[in-house]
C-alpha cells in the first residue's frame, strides 16, 4: 500500500483529561501494534496524571509552547525544538504551566495505552 499523508484533519481524534476548560485533545499520526506517534495539545493549566508503563519506551518532543515534564521527581521545562525520553519504569507526568496552548508529538514504541499505571 502505498504511503499516505496525515494531519490533524485526517487522523483518528481523542480527546483526555480535565473538564470542559482543560480537556485535551490528541490525534494519532501513526497507529499500529509495534508504535504510536501522537500529536497532542494541553490547554493552560492541563496536566496528565503521574504513571508510569512497565514496556512502553516514549519521547515527547515539543513543537510549541513549553512542556513541564516530572520524571522521577526531577522537573524539566522543554521549549519549541526540545523533547525527553521516557524509558520503562519511569514515572512521569507531564503538564502545561504556561498561559499558551502546547503542541507535542509523543512517540511511544510498543503503545502505552493498555500499559499504563498509576505512581505515587
Amino acid at each position: 500500500m502505498p504511503a499516505t499523508p496525515i494531519s490533524r484533519g485526517t487522523a483518528e481524534h481523542y480527546r483526555w483529561g480535565g473538564d470542559h476548560n482543560d480537556v485535551s485533545d490528541g490525534w494519532y499520526l501513526v497507529r499500529t501494534p509495534a508504535l504510536n506517534i501522537i500529536e497532542e495539545r494541553l490547554p493552560p493549566a492541563a496536566f496528565e496524571t503521574r504513571h508510569y508503563h512497565k514496556v512502553s519506551r516514549q519521547f515527547f518532543y515539543v513543537l510549541e509552547g513549553e512542556l513541564t515534564m516530572e520524571i522521577e521527581h526531577h522537573v524539566y521545562v522543554l521549549k519549541a525544538g526540545e523533547g525527553v525520553e521516557i524509558a520503562p519504569g519511569q514515572a512521569h507526568q507531564a503538564a502545561n504551566h504556561s498561559k499558551q496552548d502546547l503542541s507535542i508529538l509523543v512517540t511511544s514504541q510498543p503503545p502505552s495505552h493498555g500499559d499504563r499505571y498509576e505512581a505515587l
